[in-house]
């Protein structure tokens, strides 16, 4: 039996069933993504954290990665697109006694959500926001979006991509997150823990894990799922505490991971608390 299952009975059964919707599969992500990998691992981190489940609350957006809050067996919100961050802000505002994670995608994140991320990394709202860079628009039909890689072919760039993609570590750091991270669907162990670690840490915790879509933006640029693997695996630097203005993506060069940001400083609550409920 594989070491990842254990038997009940005689049924045999993964360590994360007691974590998923059963009823919700099978799922909706294509074979070659990243996204279950990651979803897996943010799972692993959230049951690992010794925090009390009934007390954990995921929130998502639209897209594919959006579905993950679906899937999993906590209280759970799939909001409306773009607007994940700004709803996690009101769960945790209504009841800070909840750690609130957002599991979203780049498009919903940072497009159209944009706005919503770098005022709520401002104000070190106290949630944690995974966000899975799969590099285009991967549910609507692999249009460009704002991490496409210069140069890349989707849908709405057939010559290549003429745009720059946002540094998401350098966006997060320079809105004011207090914990930046970035790692791959390869970097499954990292990730967990980094999850687990961001979800213990007050303030505003960002990680992104690079998972590009395999059908969308992979077959176009001619990059197979164990391709984007192997240069994951050969192409990456670990490199903790390393400058976020040298962490653009750039598959032509060598990519860099780790933890970036993490530094204390006052949550909004604590602000708000401290000027509107001073203690007597």
């Amino acid at each position: 039996m594989a070491d990842h299952l254990k038997k009940a009975g005689n049924k045999q059964v993964h360590p994360l069933d007691d974590m998923v919707r059963r009823d919700r599969m099978p799922h909706i992500w294509c074979p070659g993504c990243g996204i279950g990998t990651v979803f897996s691992a943010c799972l692993t981190a959230i049951k690992s954290s010794g925090i009390d489940l009934d007390k954990v609350v995921m929130v998502s957006g639209i897209g594919c990665s959006g579905r993950a809050a679906g899937y999993t067996n906590l209280d759970s919100f799939h909001t409306t697109h773009g607007r994940a961050i700004p709803f996690a802000t009101g769960v945790k505002l209504a009841n800070p006694e909840l750690k609130v994670i957002v599991f979203s995608g780049d498009g919903d994140l940072f497009a159209i959500g944009g706005n919503h991320f770098i005022h709520a990394a401002r104000r070190n709202i106290d949630i944690t926001v995974v966000c899975v860079n799969n590099l285009n628009y991967g549910m609507t039909g692999g249009q460009a979006a704002a991490t496409t890689p210069e140069g890349s072919l989707t849908t709405t760039t057939p010559l290549g991509n003429p745009e720059r993609p946002f540094n998401l570590p350098l966006l997060a750091y320079a809105a004011g997150a207090a914990y930046v991270a970035r790692w791959t669907m390869l970097h499954i162990q990292d990730l967990t823990e980094s999850i687990k670690e961001a979800m213990v840490k007050p303030g505003f915790a960002f990680i992104e894990a690079l998972s590009p879509c395999p059908v969308n933006y992979g077959r176009r640029n001619k990059e197979k799922p164990l391709d984007t693997l192997t240069m994951y695996r050969d192409k990456t630097i670990i490199k903790n505490g390393a400058s976020p203005l040298e962490l653009d993506v750039d598959s032509r060069k060598s990519i860099i991971l780790g933890k970036f940001v993490d530094i204390q400083k006052p949550t909004f609550f604590e602000l708000y608390e401290k000027i509107y409920r001073p203690a007597e």
